[in-house]
């Protein structure tokens, strides 16, 4: 009885915290919308590679990429859905079939629906944030 009491309790707990902001390695607010979709706040000046860098970063570290995934702009840059006063790109791993049938990005871009870059791709843009900060010091 008590672990059962035990996993609903963690189960409860863990819920909240599955909603919670997240901080990219860019410094970068990272807020969920639900299971697989989720905003990118601008913020600093962030450029297109800076947020697919913070969308790349929070689908792996929530354990949401794997093999051949790809990031969808599911809303192009504008007023946040999380955030009031903010600009936002909103991103989906689960696009529709008017997503799905879009053609892959060779540019990178916030602008356009359906954008769409492998995580893989758009994580290698935060190795240009890296070896920037790294060549500061």
């Amino acid at each position: 009885m008590r672990s059962i009491f035990f996993t609903c309790a963690l189960a409860v707990a863990a819920g909240p915290l599955a909603a919670q902001p997240y901080l990219a390695k860019n410094r970068l607010v990272v807020n969920p919308l639900s299971g697989q979709t989720f905003e990118v706040i601008e913020s600093r000046g962030a450029g297109a590679t800076d947020i697919w860098c913070a969308a790349a970063d929070y689908t792996r570290r929530a354990g949401l990429d794997g093999a051949r995934k790809r990031l969808f702009v599911l809303s192009p840059l504008g007023p946040s859905k999380t955030q009031a006063g903010a600009k936002a790109v909103a991103y989906t791993l689960a696009p529709d079939e008017r997503l799905l049938n879009t053609a892959p990005s060779y540019s990178v871009s916030v602008r356009r629906e359906g954008e769409n870059l492998s995580v893989g791709h758009a994580y290698k843009f935060c190795d240009v944030f890296i070896d920037d900060l790294l060549d500061r010091f």
